[in-house]
């Protein structure tokens, strides 16, 4: 009976040595993933352009680069007690062999049954917790935006950036208009109030030849402050029409530029797919 109890002990002791290395291997495959999706999440970066994330991916490469040194002292560790229980399985099974005192063997393999199970115990929280901290790691790279929110980021803001460049287009026209309106209206006042002026003056100017002269003279006054007025209006005109002769030249330039950029991006595609066509042959 006795050396039935020893060998379950024995059996017990290999199972436990036997999932530690599951775990551990369990471990290895996480490790393993983590710096799959890492490596991925660099490339991203690089290809996105996203300078603002550079520091923090490498603060997290730092973090996993302390917890692979953290799994090397812990596969030490594992190496060191793993060897010290093959050591006393072997020396159990020599003392089950040679027939030694059953008693003391019993106990000793109980001291030894306790000492695995806490060793296992601690890995098992050793373990626990490094898989925390990459867990937590994980998560920090998944904040980072990936390349589709990047785009869709970017096709948001220049929606916005051409409904406020509509915005502000129609806000100029409005005021535009309201100064060309309030401008005619005080014309109209100036001219209203002109008017109103001969016409009282009228009959009083006709009555005297000094009246009519006077007339005359204020008449001319008025014609020429207008003349004035109007080749004012007209050198506005001419500097708007300039300024409307600029906005085009840009306008067209603009266009052919797109039909260029569209041209090449054609060409790019075209020749893109031609690689991947050349690649594949090559390949097969």
């Amino acid at each position: 009976m006795q050396g039935s109890s020893s060998e379950q002990e024995i059996k017990s002791i290999r199972a436990s040595i036997a999932m530690l290395n599951s775990n551990l291997d369990h471990q290895n495959q996480r490790k393993n993933g983590v710096l799959n999706e890492l490596l991925n999440l660099q490339v991203k970066v690089r290809k996105e352009g996203a300078e603002s994330k550079v520091q923090k991916f490498v603060s997290l490469l730092e973090n996993l680069k302390l917890l692979e040194r953290q799994e090397s002292e812990i596969r030490s560790d594992f190496d060191t007690k793993r060897s010290s229980l093959e050591a006393e399985v072997s020396d159990l099974e020599e003392k089950l062999a040679t027939g030694s005192d059953s008693n003391m063997l019993s106990r000793g393999l109980d001291d030894s049954l306790n000492d695995s199970l806490q060793k296992l115990n601690s890995a098992k929280r050793e373990l626990a917790a490094r898989l925390r901290e990459i867990v937590s790691v994980k998560r920090r790279l998944d904040d980072a935006p990936s390349q589709s929110e990047l785009i869709q980021y970017e096709r948001r803001l220049s929606e916005l950036n051409a409904h406020i460049q509509e915005k502000l287009q129609q806000t100029r026209k409005f005021y535009a208009t309201y100064n060309a309106l309030l401008e005619i209206k005080e014309l109209m006042l100036k001219e209203t109030s002109l008017l109103n002026s001969i016409s009282s003056q009228f009959q009083d100017a006709i009555a005297s030849p000094t009246g009519r002269l006077k007339l005359l003279e204020s008449m001319e006054g008025i014609v020429k402050g207008s003349q004035q007025k109007l080749e004012k209006v007209q050198l506005g005109l001419q500097e708007e029409q300039k300024v409307c002769d600029a906005l085009k030249e840009k306008y067209t330039a603009a266009v052919a530029e797109q039909r260029r950029c569209y041209s090449l991006l054609k060409a790019f595609q075209e020749e893109c797919a031609k690689n991947e066509r050349l690649r594949s042959q090559t390949s097969a």
